[in-house]
């Protein structure tokens, strides 16, 4: 095992590393770091929790300090990050290793004033960290060049993958020079990801830390049986009786996030939600705040998620199963960082039994499934539903809830007569669901087409 000074990083980085306690890498970093320094294009993939931010924010930040300076300041690094909370993290990143060097740095993104994020981009940065959305209003703008760009930092491209912004990807990069390093950094090497490394990189290095098991070794698993419409009050239950002080959540949507950090905060533990239909301000606020303990309990989905970096958070709650298996290894991630222990808890319905299988097919190893006693499941039959029952069943019932609704399908029913007396849907003009962080895009891109959703990923419930 190497050492941080062995890797080829200038003094002024080794002193700020030393400054943080550190002086051996993570092995995502001890391979990565020599990598990038070569000036070569890199794609490095390692599961969540493994150091990878600083495995590219570290050599970025030696490499911008050994070229030729050309007089005033201007965007010499850009690093694209799907969502506000991982931008915020890469930044920080930035200024914690970066504080002994001559670089200026600016991260940017959606649900927030636009106006200060001008002011400072007139006023010059070295290295730029943004969300998609907001870089090309900005770029639109005119207050963004990006034409003197020589390193491009794809983080977390899975998740953009996920979340529909490739479209947005190539925008951004017709903007940047052809000749440039490019890093892919990826918590799964898909095949997608593989298709895209084609795309933007040139004759890639690759860096792969793959484990022996993929769920964290620090990280204590376990799962509770239990009907969906008791999950609620079984989490209650654990969290008392646990006197659990620090909680994170996970639910499969953003009305289910609102849903239960309500009904927790109504029985007495003060809770909030985190996702993309939060404001900037709002999502700021909550992770303060469960940061900082005054909120006991975060309930976030897996977008909102991706990114969140809570030192020493003893427990994640799996309220849903996810649909993909890989999305557990994420969650818990969250978990049982840098040596820490922690301990993941998962609330099972029998609609989420072929998920369950599915999560310990891909981590190698069961997981104690067990009853807390007045939550046992009335509905378990002994023969498990399949993944096409589910789905199946899950169809029937939001075609019952559209009938009831009134929707298409059913004649007459739930349905407003015009001034013209032609009928219109209730509910609204238009059921388009937009990304969580174009959203809050300014109108300089509100024309622009939506971006499309990847092969694949159209069943997948998005937060």
């Amino acid at each position: 095992m190497k050492t941080f000074a062995e890797l080829g990083l200038s003094k002024d980085i080794l002193r700020a590393v030393s400054d943080k306690g550190y002086d051996t890498p993570s092995p995502v970093q001890e391979k990565a770091i020599p990598l990038v320094l070569t000036g070569q294009d890199v794609i490095a993939t390692a599961q969540t929790g493994t150091g990878k931010t600083a495995g590219f924010t570290l050599p970025m930040m030696h490499l911008l300090t050994q070229g030729e300076n050309s007089g005033g300041r201007h965007i010499k690094a850009l690093v694209l990050t799907p969502t506000r909370e991982l931008a915020a993290q890469v930044q920080e990143s930035i200024v914690t290793y970066g504080k002994h060097l001559p670089l200026k740095s600016l991260v940017v993104f959606g649900g927030v004033n636009i106006k200060p994020q001008l002011k400072e981009l007139r006023n010059g940065v070295d290295i730029l960290v943004a969300t998609p959305g907001r870089l090309l209003d900005l770029c639109n703008q005119g207050a963004c060049r990006l034409d003197k760009v020589s390193i491009f930092v794809l983080d977390e491209a899975d998740r953009m993958l996920d979340m529909g912004f490739i479209p947005d990807i190539r925008r951004v990069s017709k903007l940047i020079p052809r000749k440039r390093q490019t890093l892919l950094f990826s918590a799964t090497f898909s095949k997608e990801i593989r298709t895209l490394t084609k795309e933007f990189l040139y004759n890639p290095l690759t860096v792969e830390i793959t484990p022996e098991k993929p769920a964290a070794q620090t990280v204590a698993q376990r799962a509770y049986r239990c009907d969906q419409h008791s999950k609620t009050q079984l989490v209650s239950r654990l969290i008392k009786d646990g006197d659990w002080s620090q909680v994170l959540i996970f639910t499969r949507t953003k009305h289910g996030a609102n849903r239960l950090s309500k009904r927790l905060t109504q029985d007495g533990i003060h809770s909030s939600a985190i996702h993309g239909d939060k404001t900037q301000a709002s999502r700021t606020r909550a992770l303060e705040g469960f940061k900082k303990k005054n909120i006991r309990v975060l309930v976030a989905t897996d977008i909102a998620a991706r990114g969140l970096d809570i030192v020493q958070l003893p427990h994640v709650i799996n309220f849903e199963l996810p649909n993909l298996p890989e999305d557990y290894v994420h969650r818990i991630g969250r978990t049982g960082r840098a040596g820490q222990e922690g301990e993941a808890i998962s609330i099972v319905s029998n609609d989420e039994r072929p998920y369950f299988r599915a999560i310990e097919k891909l981590i190698g190893q069961k997981i104690d499934l067990t009853d807390v006693k007045g939550f046992e499941p009335d509905n378990w039959p002994d023969k498990a539903p399949s993944a096409s029952d589910v789905q199946k069943a899950a169809a029937r019932r939001k075609e019952a809830a559209r009938q009831t609704r009134g929707g298409p399908g059913k004649k007459g029913a739930g349905r407003q007569q015009g001034a013209s007396g032609k009928r219109k849907p209730a509910g609204g003009s238009s059921s388009r669901r937009s990304n969580p962080e174009r959203k809050k895009s300014s109108s300089a891109t509100s024309t622009a087409a939506a971006p499309a959703r990847p092969a694949g990923r159209r069943n997948r419930r998005r937060g």
